[in-house]
């Protein structure tokens, strides 16, 4: 078996992901996983902590690339701080990840124990978010609100973002989830 080549940490959560969507999360094991890529259990454990990892090794990533947002972002009122993170990080998904996006979600979605993974590393993201904002001096309520609304809208937008027939990225939807969750605000606050 090779033990060391380079590209070992995507081809596993290639490989993984492949088997969750084939035969389910559950029934897939470390083994597998790495004997379909000609590596060892060990080497496996080498790059993840465990097989529900595979799936969720992107969010620090992430985490972080929502709060360099925010701490680059211009000036302004938190609304507007977190629509800038929101689009920035954007990038993140790119089209080449839609697919991947796609299956993970679908095995997230067939097994509790991952969906409630999938909510605390939003839970995660969320007190991050609400961190950078109060770095920026913006205080609370406002910082958990704004906070806890970006969070929503990337959710809502990644969610729309890997519907079969999506076509737009993934900023396009963002931008169009927050311009509805402004006129929802507005509408409620005119009645």
């Amino acid at each position: 078996m090779v033990r060391w080549e380079p590209g070992a940490t995507d081809r596993l959560r290639v490989a993984a992901l492949e088997l969750y969507v084939a035969q389910g999360f559950e029934q897939t094991t470390v083994g597998e996983i790495a004997r379909s890529v000609g590596l060892t259990e060990r080497t496996f454990f080498r790059h993840f902590a465990d097989k529900k990892e595979v799936l969720f090794d992107g969010e620090d990533q992430l985490q972080k690339a929502f709060v360099a947002a925010i701490e680059a972002a211009p000036p302004g009122p938190p609304f507007d701080v977190v629509a800038t993170a929101l689009t920035t990080t954007a990038e993140f998904f790119g089209e080449e990840r839609r697919t991947w996006s796609k299956q993970r979600n679908q095995v997230i979605q067939a097994n509790q124990p991952l969906k409630e993974r999938e909510l605390l590393k939003l839970a995660g993201l969320a007190t991050a978010i609400t961190e950078a904002l109060r770095k920026r001096r913006i205080k609370d309520p406002a910082a958990t609100l704004a906070a806890e609304t970006c969070v929503t809208v990337f959710a809502v937008a990644f969610g729309q973002w890997i519907t079969d027939g999506e076509t737009r990225s993934l900023a396009e939807v963002e931008r169009d989830i927050l311009a509805e969750f402004r006129t929802l605000a507005l509408e409620t606050a005119a009645h």
